[in-house]
């Protein structure tokens, strides 16, 4: 049965799949990617139309599932796998972080499965078990690149809304001089968050840090401050 679903959504993508689209997607990354080249809004139809298929699974084999379609390293398959496990979201449990942490060192090798599964599933199971913080801030200092951006990519929900403060701060003096400028916009773009709800808090951050910052995350971290506020910050 399971199988059959899989193939059944597989199925759908290839239907779906424009060449235009999957030769435009691959210049939103340096690295080589694997697309079928189905447009966003279809996938989350197809991602919508098969959970309803699902619902009757626990959450252990909706897991499985999900497992399966990251194992394709097919975008599509990534982003249809984060929105069926986000969609568990209010029957997580503090078990599941391993899941999501394995999920994240073996299948996630871009941005944008780093941002989707983090920014959304990850930063929901934060928000619930926020004693979890703790090993975010052990990823920022892992080898996996993708684990230190989304030690910072995970709480961009929260921070917007105010949340984690002392935690945003803390990550960032993590990844601070971080040569990877993936981590960099990560750390910066969490700034830019956190600047929303406490601008002038993130401002004495940046201006206390800006000759140690690399300039990628300080004018990420600067985006939504008044223009007067960055030009300060970016003056040498």
């Amino acid at each position: 049965m399971d199988t059959d679903i899989l193939a059944a959504v597989r199925e759908e993508l290839l239907q779906s799949a424009d060449e235009n689209t999957r030769m435009s997607a691959q210049r939103f990354f340096k690295e080589d990617v694997k697309f079928y080249g189905v447009k966003s809004a279809q996938v989350k139809k197809i991602a919508v139309k098969h959970q309803k298929m699902i619902m009757g699974r626990n959450k252990r084999q909706i897991f499985s599932l999900c497992e399966d379609l990251l194992r394709s390293n097919y975008g599509e398959e990534a982003f249809i796998a984060f929105e069926w496990a986000y969609s568990l979201r209010r029957s997580f449990v503090p078990e599941d972080f391993l899941v999501f942490e394995k999920w994240v060192e073996q299948y996630v090798d871009n941005w944008a499965k780093c941002d989707t599964l983090c920014n959304h599933t990850i930063g929901s199971f934060i928000e619930m078990y926020p004693e979890f913080l703790k090993n975010l801030k052990e990823w920022a200092h892992r080898d996996n690149r993708w684990l230190r951006r989304a030690s910072a990519v995970t709480l961009i929900l929260p921070a917007r809304k105010g949340e984690f403060l002392s935690d945003v701060f803390e990550i960032s003096d993590l990844l601070l001089q971080d040569k990877d400028d993936m981590v960099q916009k990560g750390y910066g773009w969490m700034l830019k968050e956190a600047s929303r709800k406490h601008q002038e808090e993130v401002f004495g951050y940046v201006m206390q840090n800006r000759a140690k910052m690399p300039r990628t995350a300080l004018r990420y971290a600067l985006e939504k401050m008044p223009a007067e506020m960055r030009k300060k910050a970016m003056e040498r």
